[in-house]
């Protein structure tokens, strides 16, 4: 028998029906984004933001910004996951915890600081790393729905220079990805089909 995890990746879906009259708890809330921030970032960036739109007046706001999907209102909640412009300033903070504890040498930190403010000086690199770490934190938190008994349905059709002023994004900030969470309805489809493992993988 396949390990679960194993299975809630061979069964997980993408959603776009959500029951409305069923709730997802703050706390279950904050549980999926803490699972989601242990995808890895690089440098341990950690650069992304989770905005977790449950009222029906900024759900409905956004909607209205992509494209009327009604996933986005009928779902309890709509995550707004947002890529950050690499800041290597933060690195010292973000590395201190493993410094302190002996996992890494306080000069290889140092070093780490000093390729990333090198890397990320092309604006190009930034926005890629953002979008980057926001995309592996928002397969994680798909598959921590999955986990914890809930349907997910991803999204990029939305205006994301409209989304970016309704919400109060930060100006190194990038909407990278909506994603509905919540109880599944019926009339979701079954996971669709996958091109086989031949077509798309080649050993070197």
């Amino acid at each position: 028998m396949p390990h679960p995890s194993i299975a809630l990746i061979d069964t997980r879906v993408s959603a776009n029906h959500f029951d409305p009259a069923r709730a997802v708890t703050e706390s279950e809330i904050a549980e999926l984004i803490r699972l989601a921030t242990r995808a890895p970032t690089a440098y341990n960036l950690q650069n992304w933001r989770f905005i977790a739109v449950r009222t029906a007046e900024r759900k409905a706001d956004l909607r209205a910004l992509a494209h009327d999907q009604a996933k986005v209102t009928d779902a309890a909640v709509t995550v707004i996951i947002c890529g950050q412009r690499p800041d290597a300033d933060t690195l010292h903070d973000r590395l201190r915890p493993f410094v302190e504890s002996g996992h890494m040498p306080d000069a290889m930190a140092a070093g780490w600081t000093r390729s990333a403010r090198t890397q990320y000086a092309d604006p190009q690199n930034a926005r890629d790393e953002a979008v980057r770490s926001a995309s592996l934190g928002a397969a994680t938190l798909m598959h921590a729905a999955a986990a914890m008994g809930l349907a997910s349905g991803p999204m990029v059709g939305f205006d994301a220079a409209g989304v970016a002023r309704a919400f109060a994004l930060a100006e190194d900030e990038v909407p990278v990805m909506l994603l509905a969470i919540g109880r599944a309805a019926p009339g979701n489809w079954p996971q669709k089909p996958r091109r086989p493992v031949t077509e798309v993988l080649t050993f070197s």
